[in-house]
């Protein structure tokens, strides 16, 4: 059985893609239908880090490289565990995890993570949607993977039929993970286009040292420890100096406030910003914020502060952070110009994880306890210093220098509201 899993992962791959990152990626010819498809060729219009190339301007990879270069991983991935005996494979299965690594970002909102704080339907969910329409469904189907099996992969408050929910589980955790393809590629291309050193990592070796296991998806040896402490660190950097990247956060929040206020005036509803690319949503959303970030006129950041829960507990709900945005606006104006409504914004990043769950097979204990210096508390205090509390004013409205006094005068404010 393994070796007829095996020979359906490495026969009739003749289609090739040209990838910047990994060299010649091949597909089935059905396969490279589904890239063809109308779906799939919106992610070529719109880029994997959004506004990001306001500070970096080699940032402007798109949402299909990155997908082809997961599919790619993915495949990769899956020839090393039924190498190392990875079993209750089915050929529909193996064909299925293909697609959903390949399609994973089909739902996926223009602008990066600009609107992930909104109250709108997850990317996983419009992916698992667009799967089961037409025309992906029947390409899916024409790929020997079953459309609903894929569909669940990606979202897991879908369910697979009796008697493949472990291979729907094995699947899942292989697409999801501290060593998934989708970080696998995404660390590896974001550093490679933005132009900095942090995010390589030496993908065939990891593969080398992952095991096969039918609940957690892939172990590793020991002697790949360095290979997730690489990961982790990487990803914290990439997010201290490019994701989160303090001008980053300025025209994220500045999308996000003006699709916010589109939506609760009612001129926006939730269902016009699905399956936009990044020029329909310029298109559609008419707000000076929008194109001043098109422009790369963005807001400055005045004043920030570590995250604390007691004391920035009150800024969490986004829907009544605008509230404190004009109050605090009013409260500064005093000391620092005239400051007009909409001209400041509070930006608190979302929460963030660094998923370090994988189990050491020789060691006989997961990651945190293994013999790694990445304990939890050191993973913990790398997640607190990202999450930084950030105030940004539209420089128009200072009208004097005003240097740290903002600070002051918002660390003042903040005491007031806790």
């Amino acid at each position: 059985m393994l070796r007829n899993i095996l020979s359906c992962l490495q026969t009739g791959f003749t289609e090739p893609v040209r990838d910047i990152l990994w060299g010649h990626i091949y597909l089935t010819p059905a396969m490279a239908a589904l890239t063809k498809s109308g779906p799939f060729m919106r992610l070529h219009r719109i880029m994997q880090l959004g506004p990001s190339f306001c500070v970096y301007p080699g940032a402007t990879h798109t949402r299909a490289s990155h997908s082809i270069g997961v599919y790619h991983l993915a495949r990769r991935l899956l020839i090393c565990l039924v190498e190392q005996g990875a079993e209750g494979l089915s050929r529909e299965g193996v064909f299925s995890f293909l697609c959903a690594a390949l399609l994973h970002d089909l739902g996926h909102f223009p602008f990066t993570h600009s609107l992930k704080e909104l109250p709108l339907l997850s990317h996983e969910e419009l992916t698992a949607k667009i799967i089961l329409c037409e025309p992906v469904k029947s390409l899916v189907a024409k790929s020997g993977g079953d459309p609903q099996f894929t569909a669940a992969i990606i979202n897991d408050e879908k369910s697979a039929d009796h008697g493949r929910e472990t291979e729907l589980l094995f699947y899942r955790r292989l697409l999801s993970g501290t060593l998934d393809p989708d970080k696998l590629d995404y660390l590896n291309r974001d550093a490679r286009c933005c132009g900095v050193p942090y995010g390589a990592q030496d993908v065939d070796f990891i593969l080398s040292c992952l095991r096969p296991h039918p609940e957690r998806g892939a172990d590793i040896l020991e002697k790949g420890i360095t290979s997730i402490e690489s990961i982790l660190f990487s990803k914290y950097l990439m997010y201290r100096t490019v994701y989160w990247h303090r001008y980053v956060r300025s025209a994220t929040a500045m999308i996000k406030n003006a699709v916010l206020a589109a939506l609760e005036s009612g001129s926006l509803r939730p269902k016009d910003l699905y399956n936009l690319d990044d020029q329909e949503f310029f298109t559609l959303v008419k707000d000076p914020a929008i194109q001043s970030v098109r422009d790369g006129r963005l807001f400055v950041p005045v004043a920030e502060f570590p995250f604390d829960e007691k004391t920035h507990g009150p800024l969490l709900d986004i829907g009544r952070r605008t509230m404190h945005e004009k109050d605090l606006a009013a409260f500064l104006s005093a000391e620092t110009g005239k400051i007009k409504a909409g001209q400041l914004i509070i930006d608190i990043p979302e929460p963030i994880s660094f998923e370090s769950g994988l189990y050491i097979s020789d060691e006989k204990c997961f990651f945190p306890e293994s013999s790694s210096a990445f304990k939890k508390e050191m993973v913990g205090a790398m997640v607190k210093s990202l999450r930084i509390v950030r105030v940004f004013i539209n420089p128009s409205c200072l009208q004097k220098p005003a240097g740290k006094r903002i600070l002051k005068i918002t660390q003042k404010w903040l005491q007031l509201i806790v």
